[in-house]
C-alpha cells in the first residue's frame, strides 16, 4: 500500500466483521488502529488517545453516525473523519459532507475503496497538523513575549505566517546556527527571542551582543572573559559571553559590522566550541547556540574583503529573511492597533478610535525604519493625543515615501472626503498594476463598488 505513515485510526462500526476485515487490511507497523463497536466507546478512546482519522459508519447504536460525526467536528475537530455508507444512503453521504465529513466509502465494500478514502484523507490530515502546528507556535511565542518582554509578534501576511512557522521548526534543532536577515526595524531581535523561547533553552540565558559597538581592544575580553591581574585595570575575573550565554543562545546583532580581523577569532572559537579567558592557559568548553542578525548582503560584503565567506558558512546553517513593511502593507492596521492599545496600557489612556484617513495616509508611507518607526509614531501619537481618537494632526510625518506617492504633511489634515477617496482609489490601482480585484481587496471594498467609484471619478487605467 501507498498509505501515509504514523496514522493513529479509529473504526467504528457495529458490525465486528467490518472492524476485523479493516484492522487486518490496514494492519502495518507503521499505523496504529482502534477498534469500537458503540459511539460511547469510540468516545473513550479519542479522549484517551490522539487520533488523526476515524472511519465512522452512518448506522450505528445509541446515535447516527450523522450525530457521531457532529459531535466529533464540535469536540475534537482536528480528526479526519471517513463515512461508510450503504448504496441506498446517499441522501446521509451528502449530509455528512456538509458537516465536515472528509471522505466516504460504500457497503459493500472493497479495500481498494478503503485505501483510497484514506489515501484522499490524508492530505487534510496533514494540512491540518501543519495549520495547528502553526497556531501552536504563535500562541506560544504570544504568550513567552507578554509574560517576558510585554510585546508580541504580530501580523497577518502570507509572509507573517510563513515566518512563524519557520520559527517554530528552528527553535526545536536547538544546535543549529541562525542568520536574520533584514532591513533595520524589522524586528531581528524580536525572532531571535522567539526562537530562544520556543527552544529547549529557553530557560537559560539569551544574551544578545551589539557587534558595532565592540571595540578590537576589548574583544577578546567582552567574548572570552578574562582572568584577575591579566592587564592593567583587570581587578577581578570576567565571565566573557560564551561563557555567560551556555546552555543558552547568543545573539549578535550586526554581525556584519565585526572588525575583519576579529572575525578570524570569533570562526575558530565557533569550530572548536572551546574558549580562553585572557591571561588563562585552561580551555573551556561552551554549548551556545549561535543566532546572528545582519541588515546588510553578507555575500556582497565578501567580494569587497568586509566578511568571511567561511564565517558566513559557519553562521548561516539557516536563514530567516524579514520583509520591510512596505512589502507587507496588509500588516500595518494590525501594529497600528496593537500600538495604541500597548500604549494606552503603559501610559494610563483611553484612545479606543482611530480616524479612518490614520490608515490610509500610514498604508501610503513607506516606512524606512520598518515597526521601529511605525512604533515610535504611534508612541508620540498617544502623548500628543489628548482625546480618544487619533488623528492626522498627532502624527509627525513630513513625507510620504515612495515611488508613486504624492508627499504629504500630516498635520495638516485633508477634509475633503471625495478628493481623499478619489486619490486612495488611484493609489491602489497603481500599487495593484491596474488590477482591480486585487485593488479592491486592498480597499477592502466589493469590485462592483471600487467600479462605481472610478466611473464616478472618471479615473483613468
Amino acid at each position: 500500500m501507498t498509505l501515509v505513515n504514523n496514522l493513529r485510526i479509529l473504526i467504528l462500526d457495529d458490525e465486528k466483521l467490518v472492524r476485523d476485515e479493516l484492522c487486518d487490511f490496514l494492519s502495518d507497523p507503521n499505523f496504529q488502529i482502534f477498534k469500537a463497536g458503540s459511539p460511547s466507546e469510540a468516545f473513550q478512546i479519542m479522549d484517551r488517545s490522539e487520533i488523526d482519522i476515524a472511519i465512522v459508519d452512518v448506522n450505528l447504536p445509541q446515535m447516527s453516525g450523522l450525530d457521531v460525526l457532529e459531535k466529533m467536528k464540535q469536540d475534537y475537530s482536528e480528526i479526519e473523519v471517513i463515512m461508510i455508507s450503504g448504496y441506498s444512503e446517499m441522501d446521509s453521504v451528502i449530509h455528512s459532507m456538509r458537516l465536515g465529513a472528509s471522505d466516504f466509502f460504500t457497503k459493500p465494500f472493497r479495500l481498494r475503496d478503503v485505501e483510497n478514502a484514506i489515501e484522499r484523507t490524508k492530505k487534510f490530515v496533514h494540512l491540518n497538523k501543519s495549520l495547528q502546528e502553526v497556531k501552536r507556535n504563535y500562541s506560544i511565542i504570544s504568550e513567552e513575549f507578554n509574560k517576558a518582554l510585554g510585546y508580541e509578534i504580530i501580523g497577518d501576511s502570507r509572509h507573517m505566517k510563513e515566518l512563524i512557522n519557520l520559527i517554530g521548526k528552528v527553535a526545536k534543532a536547538e544546535n543549529t546556527s541562525v542568520l536574520i536577515t533584514g532591513e533595520s526595524g524589522t524586528g531581528k531581535e524580536l525572532v531571535a527571542r522567539a526562537i530562544h523561547y520556543l527552544s529547549n533553552r529557553k530557560e537559560k540565558c539569551f544574551y544578545a551582543v551589539n557587534c558595532s559597538a565592540i571595540p578590537e581592544s576589548l574583544f577578546e575580553s567582552e567574548f572570552f572573559g578574562h582572568t584577575k591581574g591579566a592587564f592593567t585595570g583587570a581587578v577581578d575575573t570576567k565571565t566573557g559571553w560564551f561563557e555567560a550565554a551556555n546552555k543558552g543562545t547568543l545573539f549578535l546583532d550586526e554581525i556584519g559590522d565585526m572588525q575583519l580581523n576579529l572575525q578570524s577569532k570569533f570562526l575558530r572559537v565557533l569550530e572548536d566550541r572551546k574558549i580562553r579567558k585572557v591571561g588563562s592557559n585552561i580551555e573551556i568548553p561552551f554549548d551556545t547556540r549561535i543566532i546572528a542578525a545582519t541588515n546588510q548582503n553578507l555575500k556582497e560584503l565578501n567580494i569587497t574583503k568586509g566578511f568571511r565567506l567561511d564565517l558566513y558558512h559557519r553562521i548561516s546553517s539557516f536563514i530567516i529573511h524579514l520583509e520591510p513593511l512596505r512589502n507587507r502593507r496588509e500588516d500595518i492596521p494590525l501594529l497600528l492597533d496593537y500600538f495604541v492599545k500597548y500604549f494606552n496600557r503603559i501610559m494610563g489612556k483611553n484612545i479606543n478610535e482611530i480616524d479612518e484617513a490614520v490608515i490610509r495616509r500610514l498604508l501610503d508611507y513607506d516606512f524606512p525604519g520598518n515597526v521601529r518607526e511605525l512604533k515610535n509614531m504611534v508612541e508620540r501619537a498617544i502623548i500628543v493625543c489628548d482625546r480618544n481618537k487619533l488623528r492626522l494632526s498627532h502624527f509627525q510625518l513630513q513625507e510620504l515615501k515612495g515611488k508613486n506617492h504624492t508627499n504629504y504633511n500630516l498635520s495638516e489634515e485633508i477634509f475633503d472626503l471625495e478628493l481623499i477617496e478619489r486619490n486612495c482609489i488611484k493609489k491602489a490601482l497603481e500599487r495593484c498594476n491596474n488590477n482591480k480585484s486585487k485593488a479592491a481587496d486592498l480597499l477592502n471594498i466589493t469590485w462592483q463598488s471600487l467600479n462605481r467609484r472610478i466611473k464616478k471619478y472618471k479615473i483613468e487605467n
